[in-house]
């Protein structure tokens, strides 16, 4: 019986091979939409060794700064990364890089390469890079530059000529006052580019940071708007927080109204996600103001040259006691000030999940992660829950089979009850954390500045697996597309796989 012999024998494999692999891949920052950092993805190692290579497929150099999470998607790994390993020597200098590599390899197909903001150093943070995860969706790939610049880029790069409309790569592609550098076959084809520091007048502090949300013919994306200079004024009070932009053409549509620009205590670096409820649709994004807004979203767009307001459904003061007029009084002070939002708006199980709290750089120590749930049409958000975290959080959480995970920057781990809000357990590093866990394959992926990599049961009850330390710092959060976990140093990137 040919038939049964070859049926047993794939068992067999089956059975020392483990589970099948769940592929897929990872084209933005979370799950889609509701941007949680949970991957389907099976088969993948507890650990991995860089020093003597066990579990590592490849590695790739990066610059010297990479904060800037992967995304995988169509046989292509986007990266953003600074300048300070120059992968071709007609870009010299300090500049942002996003770097498209082959999934196979790691090899390099092509960059974009961006010179920097020159206005002063806290616009454009020397050797910051360009620090915003890409978004790839039908087929073309979404960013946010380190120049506050939208960019919509072809994934064949230069390869395959310039498809235009935008055909000035090589003048975007030099800083001002140089000579001009022609485009070669490695260099990334912009397909348009809005600039929302020279239409907007929006004043990013330090760098621009944005995951776009890609919903039907839109692009919502969060403007990096902030302090200037001295960090106790909003120079662009007037520059809208969130933005959506037609992504056929680039063209603005529509902006916020809320007038957040005043309450913006440090800057605008929270990413909107969507969420679906009850048959609706809800654009949720967090300000700088520490509020989370709910915005509706665009049904279609409006006419050639008309920009129109979006509508405000609810907002979510998760901090209602801190301060909100003339925050720049509290500039400094590390027991009273108000609360802003780093990490991302989750969605799960009909709520959103927040992270919030006092600055990192310039406010109080006290933070938290909220769970509330959205209201019916005309009533207010309730909220469900309210756990105390160490002290500031960068990070954003992740739920997962009723456990939610998240870090904080007093060098913690926390595991919580996802329906109650109740600590479950917690682990101690010896540093703080800015990136997001990742839960796949049953375990928690966690990483720290300090270069810390561990793994940890996916349960209630704690376990570590195990420990590994990188070397170089970490503010990327991992990632698992097609059967490998993707981990990005400030200085390199490892393919992780135990096949």
């Amino acid at each position: 019986m040919p038939g049964l012999r070859v049926f047993t024998l794939l068992s067999v494999f089956a059975g020392v091979l483990g589970p099948p692999l769940v592929a897929g891949d990872r084209p933005q920052w979370g799950e889609r939409h509701t941007r949680n950092m949970v991957s389907p993805e099976r088969g993948l190692p507890e650990t991995f060794d860089p020093k003597t290579g066990a579990n590592v497929r490849w590695t790739a150099r990066l610059g010297s700064d990479t904060h800037s999470t992967p995304v995988v998607a169509d046989g292509r790994i986007y990266l953003g990364t600074n300048n300070r390993v120059p992968r071709d020597p007609r870009h010299d200098g300090d500049r942002g890089v996003m770097l498209c590599l082959d999934e196979r390899s790691g090899a390099l197909l092509w960059q974009l390469v961006v010179p920097k903001i020159t206005t002063s150093k806290f616009w454009d943070w020397p050797f910051m890079g360009i620090c915003s995860p890409a978004t790839v969706d039908d087929g073309l790939v979404y960013l946010v530059t380190n120049r506050g610049e939208v960019a919509c880029l072809d994934p064949r790069g230069m390869a395959n000529g310039n498809q235009g409309p935008f055909v000035d790569e090589a003048r975007h592609q030099t800083a001002a006052g140089q000579e001009t550098v022609p485009v070669a076959p490695t260099d990334a084809d912009i397909l348009w580019l809005f600039d929302m520091v020279g239409s907007l007048k929006v004043r990013q502090h330090d760098s621009a940071h944005a995951s776009i949300l890609a919903h039907g013919a839109f692009l919502y994306v969060n403007t990096s708007n902030g302090v200037g200079d001295t960090h106790r004024e909003i120079e662009s009070p007037e520059a809208p927080s969130l933005i959506v932009l037609e992504r056929a053409t680039g063209r603005l549509v529509a902006v916020d109204d809320e007038r957040i620009g005043p309450r913006i205590f440090h800057c605008t670096w929270s990413s909107p996600s969507l969420l679906r409820e009850n048959g609706r649709e809800t654009v949720v994004f967090g300000g700088g103001d520490g509020v989370v807004y709910g915005f509706e979203p665009l049904a279609d767009a409006p006419p050639p040259g008309e920009v129109r307001k979006l509508r405000k459904l609810w907002q979510y003061d998760g901090d209602p006691k801190g301060p909100k007029s003339q925050v720049h009084r509290f500039t400094t002070n590390r027991r009273e000030s108000p609360s802003n939002i780093k990490g991302l708006p989750v969605i799960h199980g009909g709520r959103v999940h927040v992270a919030l709290g006092g600055d990192l750089w310039w406010g109080k120590n006290e933070a938290w992660l909220k769970a509330f749930e959205p209201p019916a049409p005309g009533g207010a958000p309730r909220e469900v829950w309210s756990y105390p975290l160490v002290q500031h959080v960068m990070s954003s959480p992740v739920i997962h089979e009723g456990l939610v995970f998240i870090a904080d920057t007093g060098r913690r781990l926390h595991c919580l009850d996802a329906a109650t809000g109740a600590g479950i357990w917690t682990h101690d590093v010896k540093s703080e954390s800015w990136a997001t866990p990742l839960v796949a394959d049953g375990k928690v992926y966690f990483a720290t500045r300090r270069g810390e990599f561990l793994t940890f049961a996916a349960s209630r009850e704690k376990r570590l697996l195990a420990e590994v330390s990188l070397g170089a710092g970490v503010s990327a959060t991992p990632v698992a597309a097609n059967g490998t976990l993707y981990v990005a140093t400030m200085t390199h990137l490892y393919a992780i796989s135990a096949r």
